[in-house]
């Protein structure tokens, strides 16, 4: 079968990595993951990734603590640094090439984000996670992989949930609520869908890169997607 989507960028929540955990990282999630990536690109996909900190901090809630906003944000930056470095260090230890990038520089740590470098990356068969959202506050890690992806020119963006689409409410809370096998980014933004925030949404309906909403925990769906069967729910200008 021939591959859909040859270059993709994986955008995953921080909560995702704890697990069965309060907060932190589960190592067998990571593991997952990793398995998860290896397996793309041992079929010639090119990974991109991207990954919030919420496990660790989440700057939108820093303000209840008393932490002003925009000193939040930051600190939310960094807790995907650090999630981007234990990933990074798990995969590496299945034997994935991988290159961890910040857009803060942090020279010991990762490798600033200069876009044709990290490109040459992706083509050399190497993961790269961009880490640190887009360097600036006021933006979540959604807008980060929206503009990353359109920078190094992903097929599309994956979104894994822990939910198998986008629904018209929350399927956790509303029983009576039905899933999209397709929207457009104009109505998902019209109904406030909150999936993804609006700036990323904007951006990719700008510039038409799709993004297919789909439940991670199933672990055939990444490939599935990849090889084009329906999986989840596909955002697009339709």
């Amino acid at each position: 079968m021939a591959l859909k989507y040859r270059r993709i960028m994986l955008k995953l929540s921080g909560e995702t990595l704890m697990g069965d955990q309060q907060y932190g990282i589960d190592p067998k999630m990571l593991t997952y993951y990793t398995k998860q990536i290896k397996e793309l690109i041992d079929i010639g996909v090119e990974v991109a990734v991207v990954i919030g900190g919420g496990n660790i901090f989440r700057g939108l809630s820093a303000a209840e603590s008393g932490v002003e906003r925009t000193q939040g944000d930051y600190m939310g930056m960094l807790a995907t640094v650090i999630n981007g470095m234990a990933l990074q260090s798990m995969m590496e230890t299945h034997g994935v090439f991988t290159r961890l990038v910040s857009a803060i520089e942090m020279q010991q740590i990762a490798e600033p984000y200069i876009r044709r470098r990290a490109i040459r990356h992706l083509e050399k068969g190497r993961v790269v996670i961009f880490s640190a959202g887009t360097g600036n506050p006021y933006f979540t890690t959604d807008s980060a992989a929206a503009l990353r992806a359109n920078e190094i020119g992903a097929d599309v963006i994956l979104k894994g949930t822990r939910v198998d689409g986008i629904y018209t409410a929350d399927p956790e809370k509303d029983p009576t609520a039905t899933r999209y096998d397709k929207i457009s980014f104009r109505d998902v933004m019209n109904k406030n869908l909150r999936v993804m925030d609006q700036a990323a949404f904007a951006l990719c309906a700008e510039n038409d890169l799709p993004i297919i909403v789909f439940d991670i925990n199933e672990p055939s769906n990444l490939r599935k997607i990849i090889f084009g069967e329906k999986v989840g729910t596909l955002v697009s200008n339709i």
